[in-house]
């Protein structure tokens, strides 16, 4: 009677604030999100975002692809992000690849490979890691052969 007129699209989204995963908080599978995250708890998997905090009480077990992301708790997977920040109480355990700058703080454990790449996709820039290895790999195998036995060219 009074022209109710409800409709069913979902509405926009808005990402104005951060968003905080307590101490008390514990995510296993993928966390995708367009907006800031805080995490103080544990996640296990991937975390997708574009601004990261992960506080001294937090932890992550898994890769994060991120534009920006500081490190002051546990951290154990590939980072992709433009811009990295490790705190002195931070420790991480694998490989980090940013295509614009990095810190890294007196004090902060880290335990993996370092890299300045072009890629700012975890996908894309594995695939660029992937290749430097490969490459790596085929120049110790060709110093490895000069230096064995030399080869029989002819024999009797």
């Amino acid at each position: 009677m009074f022209g109710n007129k409800k409709t069913n699209a979902p509405r926009p989204l808005n990402d104005s604030g951060r968003s905080l995963i307590s101490e008390t908080f514990s995510l296993e599978g993928t966390l995708r999100t367009s907006g800031a995250i805080d995490i103080a708890g544990l996640i296990k998997g991937p975390v997708y975002t574009n601004d990261l905090i992960i506080k001294e009480t937090g932890s992550v077990v898994g890769p994060i692809e991120t534009d920006k992301i500081e490190i002051y708790g546990h951290l154990e997977g590939k980072i992709v992000a433009k811009t990295i920040v490790i705190g002195s109480t931070a420790v991480v355990k694998g490989d980090i690849l940013f295509s614009e700058s990095l810190k890294t703080e007196e004090g902060a454990d880290i335990t993996g490979y370092i890299k300045k790449t072009e890629s700012t996709s975890l996908e894309a820039a594995q695939d660029e890691f992937r290749l430097d290895s490969i490459e790596a790999k085929e120049v110790k195998e060709k110093e490895k052969s000069k230096k064995g036995r030399p080869k029989i060219v002819a024999s009797n």
